[in-house]
């Protein structure tokens, strides 16, 4: 099983490790949930929290196969970018999923039966082969193969008829990798609520044939009618990222991008830098303590490797409550700037809203710094991905100059 030590040196490891399976290799086996997992690159949690950027990555993978050979991979790879960059267009969309977790923890706790049934999903005790490994593999590692997650969302919304939210709530809550855009979408996908009419369906013939016969599971729906669903909002401008100001600056590091180097190339040295935890925003409900180590782990080896550049560093803590100490710090430093890399849609982003709030009334601006690579592709995922990746090769160009 793979370690995910959190630190970018291991990162590099596994990018390294997986390289060579990264061209065909890679578009044949990918599909199968194997022991070890061995024909994946499992790079998500680094790339989730930007230990490793998706650039980087593929730079990499470019160099070492060509892109037609790489084709697969660096679609799978753009995935994440699409479904960052079509809820960062839709932000009501997370919004509602807000409301319909807290709107089932409710009928969780008035129908026994409901609260009897997710319970034992959550444990892994619903007596479903396959379903049930996957649910404490989940719990104990915080990690799922692609397919399996699929499998998963599948059983979850059409065999054992609980409400999506939750089961995208269960995710959030454990994987290491827990991303509110790529999260809430693929269980939307899976459920028919993102491109319409379109579901996913677990087979057991399919669950055999990729787990190895592994799992053989019986007594799943034969179908899968999609949920029903409101008409998508028209999407909103792409952001455009803000440029801090000529003066003294303070940064703020947010687990959304632990690699804030670009920020240092374009404004020079903070005065001082602060850090600041979102995980307990993911949800309303306690979140794995793994995903809250690792996540702070991670933390400290960012802050680590840019020490030298950073100024006094501060580590604010995490969740809502961080904030007010946040407001104080930026006080107390006399800066009239805060510089932060962007947090797209979800819990780290919320937080900002609010510290920025806090902060005008001072006359300090919060300015959001937009990556290059977020900047030209999420203006592209107004639709379906099919459109999206019609853009991936002039998005990658530059990569493989």
């Amino acid at each position: 099983m793979t370690a995910w030590i959190p630190t970018r040196t291991a990162a590099l490891d596994r990018l390294r490790a997986f390289l060579p399976e990264a061209g065909r290799a890679y578009a044949a086996r990918r599909n199968h949930d194997l022991p070890g997992h061995p024909h994946v690159s499992r790079l998500s949690p680094w790339l989730r929290h930007r230990l490793l950027t998706e650039a980087e990555v593929a730079q990499a993978v470019i160099a070492r196969h060509g892109m037609a050979a790489a084709d697969k991979f660096l679609q799978e790879l753009c995935w994440r970018t699409y479904w960052k960059g079509w809820l960062e267009l839709r932000p009501g969309i997370w919004a509602d999923y807000r409301r319909g977790v807290a709107q089932a923890l409710d009928r969780v706790a008035a129908e026994a039966g409901l609260r009897r049934d997710w319970e034992a999903a959550c444990r892994g005790e619903t007596g479903i082969d396959g379903f049930d490994h996957w649910a404490r593999e989940l719990a104990a590692t915080g990690w799922l193969h692609n397919h399996a997650r699929m499998w998963f969302a599948s059983i979850w919304i059409f065999t054992l008829r609980l409400p999506w939210e939750l089961g995208a709530d269960f995710f959030l809550r454990h994987l290491l990798d827990g991303d509110p855009a790529s999260n809430t979408l693929s269980w939307r996908w899976v459920a028919g609520l993102h491109t319409p009419g379109k579901t996913y369906l677990a087979r057991p013939a399919n669950i055999a044939e990729y787990t190895g016969g592994r799992f053989r599971p019986e007594g799943l729906a034969p179908d899968a009618p999609p949920l029903p669903m409101r008409p998508h909002p028209a999407p909103r401008a792409a952001p455009e990222g803000g440029r801090p100001a000529p003066g003294p600056w303070a940064l703020l590091v947010t687990e959304e991008d632990l690699s804030p180097g670009f920020v240092l190339a374009a404004a020079g040295d903070p005065v001082a830098t602060a850090f600041w935890r979102a995980v307990p925003g993911r949800s309303p409900l306690a979140v794995s303590p793994a995903v809250a180590a690792w996540t702070e782990a991670a933390m400290a080896d960012a802050a680590a490797r840019h020490a030298p550049r950073l100024g006094p560093i501060t580590d604010a803590g995490a969740g809502a409550e961080a904030l007010s100490r946040l407001a104080d710090w930026a006080l107390g430093l006399g800066v009239a700037q805060v510089v932060t890399p962007w947090a797209p849609v979800g819990p780290a982003a919320e937080g900002l809203d609010r510290l920025e709030r806090a902060l005008a009334p001072a006359g300090i601006r919060l300015v959001r710094m937009l990556r290059d690579w977020d900047a030209a592709a999420w203006p592209h995922a107004t639709h379906g991905f099919f459109r999206f990746r019609a853009e991936i090769p002039r998005l990658l160009a530059p990569l493989a100059a």
